[in-house]
């Protein structure tokens, strides 16, 4: 082992380091052998058809690729290896802020494979998709009563389309009253796809800044308040981990003026049994199933962000929407296209039905006190984390959190240390990084979110690899500047990427 390993002996003790295997991993045409094969099939009975009678002249070529030779077991090691290279939830801490990189639990994955949901066609008749419609048909009551809204479409297929849902519902209910509106208020505290979905809709966006304090002002809003806002779109808790204290009084001055409120659900995971956005005066949200209720996220899908709308927006909600049957229809669930004013669809069919069975799993494992303790839980997780690393680190807004904390770079600037190399040095300690340069209101930030999957002992692991890299830092920051040195992979040369992204290999020694 070289000495430059031997030096990061430490975060195999404080960490989760699993890197530094001692070979390099061969592509799969370096395995490959003349011959060598992972299936066996009987010789064809038919004859067999000439190419030149089943393709058109052009779509044949004679300068075939050759493809590698292996057998199964070959096949098999060679990508169950590569993916444990991978970071996940199920190896360790996920600390992505605003992400809810949270545990899934396998049940979920159980109920999600049944035979009657994973085989389901999405065409089939109504009639014989009775499980589906009922599954849906529940998980609208369940997340209309957890948020405080009316009805809820399943349709979005990530938490970015349901916020475009939601606006494009607000368009259609203001010009459906003859009231032309062009503009959508956006906090700078709330999330990036806020101003792109309001733009998306053809409105003018208006930046509000937050206080001193981090949160939202009555006063800030009122003070570009016009006849012409159609929505304030709020992240509540917001990008920096505080809950908006004024946000009954805020939803109330957009509402005087003849304009709805847009709450994005995103940190939902805060909230869960503690309050309800409706009740706070949200007109429509959306949810990310894919963080708060912990189907399975990352490396682009699949996700599913449901939109729910108080009574006054219902007409215009995407079709169909599933419907109890009653009176003289007889029992069962139907398909309801009859709201007159709909936007129309957004996704194809029911949404992505492998992420609804496995929200509806979460919430009736955990049920309404399990939901609350997994909200409590988080906020608790986000404290301590807080609480230990302050001091070390610079916190921008120094109040307690809700369900994550933002730090910087701020104390680590004068060695030469950016968020940057914080973040991948984190890589050699076992860890994904956490959101790094966002909210954009913070210099450097770096934005943790545990979640309430972690234990006391998983927080301490953390803490004790970010304080480590704080003191290696001040004490020896070039090594964390040229971190990561414990992957397979070295560090990308960031000032040369733009024109030579190449990333060259740095076997152990």
């Amino acid at each position: 082992m070289s000495s430059e390993r031997g030096r990061d002996a430490g975060p195999e003790r404080i960490g989760n380091a699993t890197y530094g295997l001692s070979w390099e991993e061969p592509l799969l045409f370096e395995r490959s052998r003349p011959g060598r094969v992972g299936y066996s099939i009987p010789e064809a009975d038919v004859p067999l058809a000439e190419p030149e009678s089943v393709f058109e002249a052009g779509f044949l070529r004679d300068d075939l690729p050759a493809l590698p030779e292996l057998s199964e077991v070959d096949v098999v090691r060679h990508f169950t290896r590569i993916s444990t290279w991978n970071a996940a939830v199920d190896l360790a801490l996920y600390p992505l802020g605003s992400c809810t990189m949270k545990y899934n639990p396998k049940i979920n994955e159980w109920a999600a494979r049944l035979p009657g949901f994973a085989s389901i066609h999405p065409l089939q008749p109504a009639g014989t998709a009775q499980g589906v419609l009922e599954l849906c048909w529940r998980l609208e009551q369940a997340l209309a009563e957890i948020s405080g809204m009316d009805r809820v479409s399943m349709q979005p297929a990530a938490g970015a389309q349901g916020e475009l849902t939601g606006i494009m519902m607000v368009r259609a209910y203001h010009e459906h009253r003859g009231d032309a509106r062009n503009i959508v208020l956006v906090p700078d505290s709330a999330h990036g796809t806020n101003p792109a979905s309001a733009a998306l809709n053809d409105y003018r966006v208006v930046t509000i800044p937050s206080g001193r304090d981090g949160i939202l002002h009555p006063e800030a809003v009122a003070k570009v308040m016009t006849p012409d806002v159609a929505a304030l779109m709020v992240t509540n808790p917001n990008t920096l981990g505080l809950f908006e204290t004024h946000i009954a009084e805020i939803c109330d001055i957009v509402h005087a003026h003849g304009g709805l409120v847009y709450g994005d659900g995103a940190n939902l995971n805060a909230l869960l049994g503690i309050a309800r956005p409706g009740d706070l005066g949200i007109d429509v949200m959306h949810f990310n199933l894919h963080k708060t209720f912990s189907t399975p996220h990352g490396g682009g899908g699949p996700g599913s962000g449901p939109v729910g709308v108080k009574n006054i927006l219902a007409p215009y909600l995407p079709v169909p929407m599933v419907r109890k049957r009653a009176g003289s229809e007889g029992e069962g669930f139907a398909l309801d296209y009859e709201f007159p004013h709909s936007i129309g669809r957004v996704h194809a069919n029911f949404g992505n039905v492998g992420m609804l069975v496995r929200a509806w799993a979460y919430l009736r494992s955990l049920g309404p006190e399990g939901l609350r303790l997994c909200a409590e839980m988080a906020v608790l997780n986000a404290n301590y984390l807080l609480a230990r690393l302050r001091g070390a680190w610079h916190v921008p807004i120094d109040r307690p959190v809700m369900h994550e904390c933002v730090l910087s770079d701020k104390q680590l600037e004068p060695f030469g240390i950016t968020t940057l190399d914080v973040a991948k040095r984190l890589i050699d300690y076992g860890y994904h990084p956490p959101t790094v340069y966002f909210p954009l209101i913070v210099h450097g930030s770096i934005m943790i979110e545990p979640t309430e999957s972690e234990s006391l002992e998983g927080l301490d692991r953390f803490a004790d690899a970010m304080l480590a890299i704080a003191e290696e830092a001040r004490s020896d920051p070039e090594h964390v500047r040229t971190a990561p040195h414990r992957t397979r992979l070295a560090r990308l040369d960031e000032t040369r990427a733009a024109r030579h992204p190449v990333l060259r290999w740095q076997p152990e020694s």
